[in-house]
């Protein structure tokens, strides 16, 4: 995707606050396919604006041909070729013992090691990086399989999930202050009713850490409180239940609205007619999609035609930050995706400060 030479590395709204937050506190980020001239310059604008400490996993005369190529200047940037590493024996055990426990026996664990989403996964679930980016350059499941198999997952989250980060500053109703957080954008094909409870509180706790005040997540349907019935928009109405209660019980920052047609989500005079009960609703922060479908094609359609800015997908489930990002990503969705992960291995180093 094209891009301008100038402008790109350029703060928003979302992204501001966190670079400023990372200087503070910079964080090393794993990028999985290193070989990338988009991967390369964002390492360098990295280092430039003291925001983290990049590590490039391919083969390390490659990426230097690449950034003699384009410019980058790579002080400061690690670079480890995976089938190389010092690491490699020690996670090759490492997987044996994992796999062994779930009764698997891997014909080559040294192999599978030194794949590259493999070996990144393996090197925040054990503290020698802080958050991993990767799908530059590989399918989004292939980035899933190795951080599911890999990383240990959140107590209570049976299946990881993905939030695209979407920002725009010129479309209307695009929520309060112009960022939405779009959930599951990437894993979950028809979300169990379980599953999208979890889906609606992770992501609604996600969106509190970046905003810092309360959250509106709207469960979304083709159905306003009871208006069509289907079997999506009674299982969207049990989620929205299930959910409000984890929130009462644990007393999040968050309010649960659902289920809700798009526009009495995002705009309020639409919610005044069709919720005329309901007074004063602002817009949602969180959007919520009852299937993959619905999801991913939104995402897309916000993207390609209302020009708005996307970062990530963070995989959300997992007890380290990580993203997935899609193939055709440009420097600057790459860059917000590095800030947004970095952002949240802040958060889990103030939880668990000893590791």
């Amino acid at each position: 995707m094209s891009e301008s030479a100038s402008g790109w590395a350029e703060p928003d709204v979302f992204t501001g606050p966190l670079f400023e937050s990372l200087k503070r506190h910079p964080k090393r980020i794993v990028f999985s396919e290193g070989e990338d001239e988009r991967v390369i310059q964002v390492a360098d604008e990295m280092v430039r604006l003291g925001i983290g400490a990049p590590i490039l996993l391919g083969n390390r005369e490659k990426i230097y041909a690449l950034a003699k190529e384009c410019g980058a200047k790579m002080e400061f940037v690690n670079v480890i070729d995976p089938t190389k590493a010092d690491d490699l024996d020690l996670f090759t055990e490492r997987l044996i013992r994992i796999e062994k426990l779930k009764g698997v026996r891997l014909a080559n664990p040294r192999e599978t090691v030194s794949r590259d989403h493999f070996f990144a996964a393996m090197m925040i679930q054990y503290g020698q990086a802080d958050a991993m980016v990767g799908g530059n350059q590989h399918l989004p499941a292939t980035i899933h399989r190795a951080l599911v198999q890999l990383v240990k997952p959140m107590p209570g989250i049976e299946h990881p999930f993905t939030a695209a980060i979407m920002v725009s500053e010129t479309m209307p109703h695009f929520g309060p202050n112009g960022v939405l957080y779009l959930a599951d954008c990437g894993i979950s094909d028809i979300p169990t009713v379980s599953e999208l409870t979890n889906i609606a509180v992770q992501t609604g706790r996600l969106a509190h850490h970046y905003l810092d005040r309360r959250v509106r997540v709207a469960m979304l349907s083709h159905s306003t409180m009871n208006s069509g019935a289907s079997d999506s928009a009674t299982r969207v109405r049990a989620a929205t239940e299930a959910a409000r209660a984890i929130v009462t019980q644990n007393r999040y920052e968050l309010e649960i609205d659902g289920e809700l047609q798009a526009d009495v989500a995002l705009d309020p005079l639409a919610a005044e007619v069709k919720l005329p009960q309901m007074t004063s609703r602002p817009a949602a922060d969180v959007l919520v999609f009852p299937n993959l479908d619905a999801a991913h094609i939104s995402m897309k359609l916000l993207r390609h035609l209302g020009g708005a800015d996307k970062y990530g997908q963070l995989v959300l489930g997992l007890t380290r930050p990580a993203a997935q990002v899609p193939r055709t990503v440009t420097r600057r969705s790459l860059l917000g995706t590095v800030a947004a992960v970095g952002t949240e291995a802040i958060k889990h180093h103030e939880m668990y400060p000893h590791g």
